[in-house]
Parts: C-alpha cells; structure tokens; sequence
C-alpha cells in the first residue's frame, strides 16, 4: 500500500519519491514459494511420520543456506544486470553451455512435475478430481497465474504468489496449534544424526526441497526485472534485499519446521502416513476435518504458486544459456506433459515427489558453484564483492551440501552400510 506522504531526495537536481524499504520487497517471496512447494511437503510429511523429531536440524540448516545463496543470486542480478544463467551463458563455450543447460532445465522439469503432482493430489483430496484431470487443471490456472505477470507486469504477480505464500503458510501452520508437539525432542532433533540409510536419503530430499536450484537461477533475475539496473540506488535496493530475503526465508522455513513438528506429532507410527493423502487422513482422523480441509487447501496453493514460479526459472534458464525466449504460458504447455503421463502410467505421486527432490538435491552444487565464482569476481562485482568471510561461509556450505549427495549415492545406489 502507497503511504499517505512520500519523503523526497535530490538526484541530478531533481526531487524524486524515495519508496519505503518494504515497497521494494518481493522477488525474494516469489522465489520463496520454490520452498514451500509439494516437493517439502512430501519430504517433511515422510521425515516426521518415519523418524519423528530426528532431522529438524536438516531443515534448519537448509534454512540458513537458503538465506545466504537466494541473497547471493539477487545480488548477482541487482549488481551486473544480469541473470545468473545469462552470466553463464556469456562465459561458456557452446559445447559447455548447451551441456549446462540440459542439466539445468532437467532440474527444472524435475521441479515442475513436484509441484503439478503436488497440485493434482490436492485436488483429489479436496474434490475426489482424479490426479490425470487434477494435473491438468493445475496446469491450466498456472497458465492464468502467469499471464498476470505477461500482460500486468511483476508487481502484479509478486502480490498474486505472496496471496498464495499467505494461503500456504495457514494451510500447513494450522495443526500444529492443536498438536501435542514434544518440544523437547524437537530441541533434541537440532543436533545433527542420521539414522541409517533411509534418514539420509529424506534429509537429502528435504535439502533438495529447501534449497532448490531453479529459485538460485531465478532469484536473479526477479531481482533484476523488478529494481532495473540502477548503481545510484543499488546500496538501498541492496539494503531492501537483504530484508526480503531474511523475511521471506523465515517465513518459508517456518512453514517447513512447522510440517515436519505436525507429522512428528500426529503422524509417527501411524500406517499408510508415507504418502501425502494418507498424511491428510490421518491429519483429518487426529486434528479433525476442519485442519484437513486447510491443509488440502495449503497443498493446493503451493502446488499452483510453485509451478507458476517454475515455469518462470524455465524460461529464466533458456533465455541465458541459448538465449531462446519463448513466452511462458507456451512453455507451462510443453512441461505439462511430463507431469501428467507420470501421473497416467499410476507411479506412485508420493514416491515421485520424494525421488524428484533428490534429482533437484544433486543439481545443487551446479547452481551454488558458479554464483559463489561470479559474486567473488571482483571484475563483475566491483565493490560489492563479496567478503572473505562470505566466500569462505559459502564454500562450507558448497562443500557440506556435496556431502550430503556423496552421502546418499554411496547409500543408496553403491549400498554402504
């Protein structure tokens, strides 16, 4: 909302409206949605109901990674002007460039069919739509969703996913005020530990669902569309930033411990809670149907909201590494279709969920590494560069994030232990 008065400053010898810092948040509530899409609540629904309290710290940690890289991409994009998959795409040669985006936009369909399968299984939940029709509604109202922002411009858009960021965090939030939550052993799941196999490959999911690398590819270029490319101003667009993306993280990661304590405390031990509709059922069982109608409606909005913000990074990835543009209600099209023949062929939508945030948890380093290489550039950064300090934090997170996947091959696939 515009204040009533607008406090003015001279620049060039002109008096212009200096906004309110909060007039300039949004781009990082809009790459926010990519962490609380259906992916996170698969992952926080299994972690909770299978190992109760044990991987909060997961997710806590997820949540702080999540500040510093969605800081460093909007960052890349307010500084150079640029995308971070455009950086990219100036810099690598077209054999390597053409290869990088074929991984990147891998991540991007593995993104959207979580958030379109997400959405089908809401609609299922809420009207009893079978998940093929469920999945193509999804699809048709994110067409709608995106072309606010084609034809309205940003501003438009970031307050329609920010609604939808609202209608998410009730959705899920809402049991856990009438849960029994052991808090306890919540403080005792800080401390990190693994249990077994199974453990790491959850705590692989939820990173993969927590720090996800099409909002690290996109943040940078919301941030770029939405503040322009303008030095006189970039401190306090910076300043702005740096609350968007502290807010918006909080919120998101909020949203995502409060899942996990639901499923920890109403779920644990309870048949048929490894899947998101018999997590519902058992919500609606334990908490009663009103929570389970808030919920299926949380499940829905993230659904819609996050493959609206998908499809976006998409087209963010395309445009910077072959520079093609295609508009994005054609693209919303095209990966509609992967989503819905998974979802005819009868996979289980649960165990594709699951599986698809650990794909998006390896694609990881791909997206950490080159923004940590480009915001370290003092050619490309100039006084912005980031600090020793930074550089030194952001490689551990790199380093602890490769771990993790290293971790869940050796596992998973080459079965240690």
């Amino acid at each position: 909302m515009e204040p009533a008065a607008t406090p003015t400053v001279e620049r060039a010898g002109s008096p212009k409206p200096v906004r309110p810092l909060a007039w300039l948040w949004g781009p990082a509530f809009v790459a926010a949605i990519a962490y609380v899409d259906p992916g996170n609540v698969a992952a926080n629904l299994t972690a909770g109901a299978r190992f109760g309290y044990l991987l909060v710290w997961v997710l806590v940690a997820a949540n702080v990674m999540a500040m510093l890289v969605q800081y460093l991409s909007a960052k890349s994009g307010l500084v150079t002007g640029r995308s971070l998959p455009g950086l990219l795409g100036d810099r690598l040669p077209r054999g390597r460039r053409i290869a990088y985006w074929a991984q990147a936009e891998a991540v991007a369909l593995a993104t959207d069919l979580a958030e379109v399968l997400g959405g089908a299984i809401a609609l299922k939940i809420l009207f009893g739509i079978p998940l093929v029709w469920g999945g193509l509604i999804v699809g048709v109202v994110s067409m709608l969703i995106l072309a606010v922002q084609t034809r309205s411009g940003q501003r438009p858009f970031e307050l329609t996913v920010m609604g939808l960021l609202l209608v998410i965090t009730i959705g899920f939030s809402a049991g856990l005020f009438v849960s029994d939550v052991s808090w306890p052993e919540t403080a005792n799941g800080l401390v990190p530990r693994f249990d077994g196999s199974e453990s790491v490959l959850l705590a692989a999911s939820m990173l993969g669902a927590t720090v996800m690398p099409h909002a690290i590819y996109v943040h940078s270029a919301l941030a770029r569309d939405r503040h322009g490319h303008r030095p006189d101003e970039l401190p306090r667009i910076l300043q702005a930033t740096r609350w968007d993306v502290g807010l918006s993280m909080l919120v998101a990661g909020a949203v995502n411990i409060a899942m996990l304590l639901l499923a920890a405390a109403s779920l644990q031990g309870i048949a048929g809670t490894d899947s998101i509709e018999g997590a519902h059922a058992a919500i609606t069982d334990a908490l009663g149907p009103a929570f389970g109608v808030l919920f299926g409606i949380g499940l829905l909005a993230s659904g819609l909201a996050s493959t609206s913000v998908g499809c976006y990074a998409g087209a963010t990835i395309m445009n910077g590494l072959l520079r093609i543009k295609v508009p994005l209600v054609v693209r919303r099209a095209v990966t509609l279709v992967p989503a819905l023949a998974i979802l005819a062929a009868g996979v289980n939508p649960t165990t594709a969920l699951v599986f698809s945030q650990v794909f998006l948890s390896l694609g990881i380093p791909f997206a950490l590494i080159p923004l940590v290489r480009i915001t370290s550039d003092r050619t490309l950064m100039g006084r912005h560069v980031n600090g020793r300090l930074l550089q030194v934090t952001a490689w551990v997170v790199i380093a602890l994030v490769i771990a993790l996947n290293l971790a869940l091959v050796g596992l998973t696939v080459l079965g240690w232990g």
